[in-house]
Parts: C-alpha cells; structure tokens; sequence
C-alpha cells in the first residue's frame, strides 16, 4: 500500500472514531433528558398518589359525618309533632277524672315513646329556663324585665330546641331578661 492511501485510511478511522464519539455523547445527553423527563414523571406519579389518597380521606370523613347526622332531617320533621304532643298535655287539668283526661293519657304515652325514640338517636333537648343566654343553643325572640332574674338570662323557653350529636338542629326559642 502506498503512504497515500495509509493516510487516508488512518484519516478514515480518525474520522469514524471522532464520529463515534460524537454520537455517544448524544446518547448520554439523550439519557440525561430520559433520566430528567424519568424523575419529572415519577414526581407526577408520585402526587396523583398523594392527591388520591387525600381524595379518599375527605370522601371517607364525608360519608362518615354524613352517616353520623343521618337522622338529622327525619328528628327535624318529627320535632313539630313533639311539640304539639307537649302542648296538649299542657291542656290537662288538676281533675284526672274528665273525660279530657282520660283522653290525655294516651298523649302521654304517645309523647313518652317519642321522647324516648329521639334519645335512642342521641337528639337531646336543650336545657333552658334561668341560665345565661347563649347564641349558639337559643334564638331570643323576646325580652322582658323579670324581677328577681338578672340581665342575660333565659327567663321562659317558648319552644324547645333540640342537639343531634352535639350539633344544634333547632335552637330553642327563649325570652330573655333584661
């Protein structure tokens, strides 16, 4: 072989190995962007995780309090009722004898059993008469100067108010010393 073509040869293989460099440091390039794009997609993956269990965390805390206060619009309808059943007691006399009376009885019993029903679901009455007035459990609707009986106080409840659970479903209906 002449020196000529020993050169171009030996260009060639310079050449082809400068060439093959060249594309490595592509590759290696090209496989830091995969990594970097990698990581990008797995931090994604990793807070679509995250979101979805929090997801399910708020679905779970909702059905639960959902479920807690279940018996919440059902008390609300049959509070009416036990109201007008504490009202027609009232209307018994002192004469257990009368008619009336007799009649009153079966109110009673009426009345008791749903009394009992609201307290099987935790629907408790709210407490009133002679203690301080308190937003949160009592609707004033009047106020009136009560002799003996401080400022703020609850000095008659004119209709009762109810708690489910803790959480008032109808505050009582309360006049208010002045």
């Amino acid at each position: 072989m002449e020196e000529k073509e020993v050169e171009t040869l030996d260009a060639e293989k310079h050449e082809s190995k400068k060439h093959n460099k060249t594309k490595k440091i592509k590759k290696i390039v090209h496989n830091e962007e995969d990594i970097l794009k990698i990581k990008e997609l797995e931090g994604e993956l990793l807070k679509a995780r995250a979101d979805n269990i929090n997801y399910r965390k708020r679905k779970d805390e909702e059905v639960s309090r959902m479920l807690e206060f279940a018996n919440e619009d059902i008390a609300k309808d049959i509070l009416p009722i036990v109201d007008n059943f504490e009202r027609a007691i009232n209307l018994d006399d002192t004469n257990l004898d009368d008619e009336l009376s007799k009649f009153l009885a079966g109110f009673k019993m009426i009345y008791c059993h749903l009394v009992e029903v609201l307290e099987k679901y935790e629907i408790k009455a709210i407490d009133g008469v002679n203690i301080p007035f308190d937003p949160t459990i009592h609707q004033g609707v009047l106020t009136e100067k009560v002799e003996g009986m401080e400022s703020g106080m609850v000095a008659e409840v004119m209709q009762k108010g109810y708690i489910l659970k803790g959480k008032v479903i109808r505050p009582a209906m309360v006049k208010v010393s002045e």
